[in-house]
């Protein structure tokens, strides 16, 4: 009797202290996968501002590109109308 209840307590224990490094394993794995996704939260975020400074324009910019797309179509409007001049199609 003595025995059995020597193998129960021994059994428990043993099942006691896996269940208690389970819980260890677990609290370090999501521990470890916070502080991934708190590292993955701060680059995303540089990323997007960087990516939305990409996208947005300022108006400066947009009236610089007017501008050029302005004189690139000044300038095919002058070199179709030489090569009418020349009898050639644009």
């Amino acid at each position: 009797m003595i025995r059995s209840t020597s193998r129960l307590i021994s059994l428990a224990a043993v099942l006691g202290a896996a269940l208690m490094l389970q819980g260890c394993l677990v609290g370090a794995v999501v521990g470890t996968g916070a502080a991934v996704v708190g590292g993955t939260v701060k680059a995303t975020g540089a990323v997007l501002g960087a990516s939305v400074d990409a996208v947005t324009t300022s108006d400066e910019e947009t009236r610089l590109k007017r501008e050029r797309e302005q004189r690139d179509y000044e300038r095919e409007q002058r070199r179709c109308e030489q090569r009418r001049a020349l009898g050639r199609d644009c």
